[in-house]
């Protein structure tokens, strides 16, 4: 916005919809219900819908840039969001001498294009979309399984922890509940052969 941009959102999964409903954001598409077990078809709808703003103009509602925001998996312990322009196609510089140095070091291949390479260009965009946001929805989705399992496995963690406190607590209870009780007992018998020793002496003086 600084910069005289204005964002339009797209959001896949029912957390990132909920999140701009509840607080009253504005998105322009949405797509829920697969992010545990995303497919390509699902990819696919979501590109297509990108795509078609990317084409239209700009006074009717076009976009200029698509970029993509997800969680890349990286292992089951680190997960990060990163951030990735897929249109337009980012397109990396090579200086002369790498260049050069490139064609020396191995032989250029030569393509010839049929119809052209504009029309090859024109069926491989879609698919390149399509497979980079595919390629994001699983990241996203082993990102989250790999979270989960992090929260199952420390929530099994803490209640065998918890089990093993609390059954130790339990036994102190009943040891101390039993030294008790067995102080009482003793204590009784001790009185009652007492009581029983002070009656005898009094028999016997009588």
């Amino acid at each position: 916005r600084e910069q005289g941009v204005e964002p339009v959102h797209y959001l896949v999964g029912r957390k990132a919809v909920g999140y701009y409903r509840f607080r009253e954001r504005s998105f322009r598409g949405s797509w829920t219900g697969f992010t545990d077990q995303p497919t390509y078809a699902d990819a696919k709808a979501v590109a297509q819908a990108v795509l078609a703003d990317f084409v239209r103009p700009g006074d009717e509602g076009g976009v200029d840039e698509i970029h993509l925001i997800y969680t890349h998996f990286i292992n089951m312990g680190v997960q990060e969001v990163r951030v990735r322009r897929i249109l337009p196609v980012e397109v990396v510089e090579v200086s002369a001498a790498q260049a050069a140095e490139r064609a020396e070091t191995k032989a250029l291949p030569l393509y010839d294009f049929e119809p052209s390479a504009e029309a090859v260009l024109d069926a491989l965009l879609p698919r390149y979309i399509e497979n980079l946001i595919y390629t994001a929805m699983l990241l996203a989705a082993a990102s989250e399984h790999a979270a989960r399992r992090r929260a199952m496995k420390s929530a099994s963690d803490n209640a065998e922890e918890l089990i093993k406190t609390l059954a130790r607590q339990a036994n102190q209870a009943r040891q101390a509940e039993i030294t008790q009780e067995i102080s009482e007992i003793v204590g009784g018998a001790d009185s009652l052969a007492s009581d029983r020793k002070s009656t005898r002496l009094n028999s016997s003086h009588g």
